[in-house]
């Protein structure tokens, strides 16, 4: 299966130290120079091509003007797939598309890949259908707060486990501007001891009865067991956040699609349990975006419509500390799945480990990763801290898009 991903160039010392990171040969600095002096032109990544397909690549690239690195490293220990960065205007892209169509080879699918890549120009136009309403998200960042009601969640655990304490800090969110509350009976935090089903019905239920007609914003359940997800719509929930990207439950699909409700599909490596053992990848953004849309074309074979839809690259599931930065820093290419990025950094051991911050002391490391995802393409953060993070929000927003002011404003001095 081919990957195309388009990478944002920022500068020439960006561009090298990320294609150092996936085996370029960058003896020809001249090359990076002109590809990143060229602001008009589309840079990608495409991998899982054989390496005569990528001889093929090279050559009529190369004959429209373009340019064109092979990595000397293959992407498997077989030699069998090969990796390719290419940077181009459009209309070499488009004569690319046109010559690879009439190939002879499997790159005749390579053109619809390419050509299906957004202007990463613009900001995604970003609408979520959940149920019979639909989220607007282009203009103003979409605050999702945490509510987590177990007894062993590595931030606020058992701060919510009683029903009554749980409804008024959910209560509490939306007056502090949260925009849906994510409620979730079980711990996924890494070497996290997996739970029961009737557990964790018993955990969210009691709190999604309580809520329901109280809150005027939607509830999402957290959960990646559709018996769960299934019970949970029945009392209210109108999204159903799966951290496995629907991989740990073959049924949860069907149960998304028939109730119409949003969906947030995430990535991770293993379960909880395990998804810390194995943080090497690769190639870690291209492994993530071939995840996330065979989840996407699985979600609407079932009958999921696409605007239903919301992508997690699942920072802090399966991934180094490293790792998580490299997902905030290329965020942007998750754009090329089309669908709005949902990102959670709130509080995670990351953030700690960089700052050697407690849990509790970890505001301020969550606010600089959350307005850096925004900046980046996120369309929705999930946060513990929703007063302080939808001021992080609607700054960051108010300095992309200028700030939206009514009535009359004072000016100090």
């Amino acid at each position: 299966m081919y990957s195309v991903t388009v990478l944002t160039v920022k500068s020439a010392e960006d561009t090298v130290r990320r294609l150092t990171a996936l085996h370029f040969d960058l003896t020809s600095i001249q090359l990076i120079n002109r590809t990143t002096s060229r602001m008009k032109h589309q840079s990608l990544l495409i991998e899982g091509i054989s390496p005569s397909e990528a001889d093929i690549l090279r050559e009529e690239m190369q004959s429209l003007g373009g340019e064109v690195l092979l990595a000397v490293k293959p992407v498997d220990s077989s030699g069998a797939s090969e990796r390719v960065f290419l940077s181009g205007t459009d209309q070499q892209l488009r004569s690319l598309c046109q010559r690879l169509a009439q190939h002879p080879s499997p790159l005749q699918k390579l053109p619809l890949t390419i050509e299906e890549l957004p202007d990463l120009s613009s900001r995604l136009s970003a609408r979520w259908n959940i149920g019979t309403k639909i989220l607007e998200l282009a203009h103003r960042p979409h605050v999702m707060g945490i509510l987590n009601i177990t007894p062993d969640s590595f931030s606020d655990g058992a701060l919510f486990y009683d029903t009554g304490r749980a409804v008024e800090r959910a209560l509490e969110m939306e007056a502090e501007g949260a925009d849906s509350i994510d409620i979730g009976g079980e711990s996924t935090r890494p070497y996290a001891t997996p739970l029961s089903e009737r557990e964790e019905l018993k955990r969210v239920l009691p709190v999604l009865k309580k809520l329901e007609g109280q809150l005027t914003i939607p509830v999402s359940i957290d959960t990646y067991k559709s018996s769960v997800a299934r019970e949970a719509i029945y009392c209210g929930a109108e999204i159903v956040n799966d951290i496995s990207g629907f991989s740990f439950d073959d049924r949860m699909a069907e149960v998304v699609a028939s109730a119409k409700a949003g969906v947030i599909l995430a990535h991770t490596r293993g379960t909880p349990a395990d998804m810390q053992d194995n943080t090497d990848y690769p190639s870690l953004v291209s492994e993530i975006i071939i995840f996330l849309r065979q989840a996407i074309s699985l979600a609407q074979g079932s009958g999921i419509d696409a605007q239903n839809i919301v992508i997690d690259p699942g920072i802090g599931f399966g991934k180094s500390t490293g790792g998580n930065l490299e997902i905030l820093r290329r965020l942007q290419e998750f754009t090329v799945l089309g669908r709005p990025i949902l990102v959670g950094t709130s509080r995670k051991s990351f953030i700690g480990k960089i700052l050697h911050r407690d849990v509790g002391e970890r505001i301020s490391g969550t606010a600089a990763t959350n307005a850096l995802a925004i900046a980046n393409g996120a369309s929705l953060i999930r946060v513990h801290d929703v007063k302080e993070m939808r001021d992080v929000a609607d700054m960051t927003i108010a300095v992309l898009q200028g700030p939206r002011i009514t009535g009359t404003i004072h000016i100090d001095g």
